[in-house]
């Protein structure tokens, strides 16, 4: 009788030992089934795929479901899984940069530097980051507000492209003209015949 009770208890043991790896096991299979559906193009299945396994505080799950959702233009359920993702995880920066997406296609700008500020607040040296709000900035002629967002990324990338660029048109649009010359004459060292940076310089006289 000792035995048999013995006996019982292992196979209750094994078995309760099991059951997260099925479990896991189940949620790799979603995911896998998942991103063979989105590269496939057939977003609704990537999504179906993903609900039959939802737990809403699985940061992964939400997550994945927020960038499924943008991608088949569905804002509003893409902001809903972001934000529980941001929820669950509220230091991490990934899911606030996801949830940028459904937001900047909704032209929501102002939700959006609220939420590269608290970026900022985690890490201010992040350059897409800062290159995105000094891009925000000039967009609304807020020159002044713009250019220590583009300065910080100019330093920490020097020889950037795409900074280099939107730096010299703030400055020129700042009136500061020296400056301006100096960064479109450093965008065509790194794009040698730019058509924006040539333009940009025609127009300092």
């Amino acid at each position: 009788m000792e035995y048999l009770k013995h006996a019982i208890l292992s196979i209750f043991i094994l078995t309760s030992l099991s059951l997260p790896a099925f479990a896991q096991q189940s949620l790799s299979d979603a995911f896998n089934a998942s991103y063979e559906s989105e590269n496939a193009g057939n977003l609704e299945t990537a999504i179906e795929v993903l609900d039959s396994v939802y737990d809403a505080e699985s940061y992964e799950l939400n997550l994945r479901l927020g960038w499924l959702h943008y991608q088949k233009g569905d804002m509003d359920e893409s902001i809903v899984y972001y934000k529980r993702s941001v929820d669950l995880k509220p230091y991490a920066i990934e899911p606030k940069l996801g949830l940028a997406y459904p937001y900047s296609s909704m032209a929501m700008w102002d939700e959006i530097i609220e939420l590269y500020d608290k970026i900022l607040e985690t890490d201010p040296q992040n350059s897409l980051v800062n290159y995105r709000l000094g891009l925000i900035y000039y967009n609304r002629g807020q020159y002044e507000r713009a250019d220590g967002y583009i300065e910080k990324t100019v330093n920490l990338y020097p020889f950037d492209y795409d900074s280099l660029l939107l730096f010299a048109w703030n400055k020129l649009m700042m009136q500061r003209t020296r400056e301006a010359k100096v960064l479109f004459e450093k965008v065509l060292l790194a794009n040698p015949g730019d058509e924006s940076a040539m333009n940009g310089l025609s127009l300092i006289q």
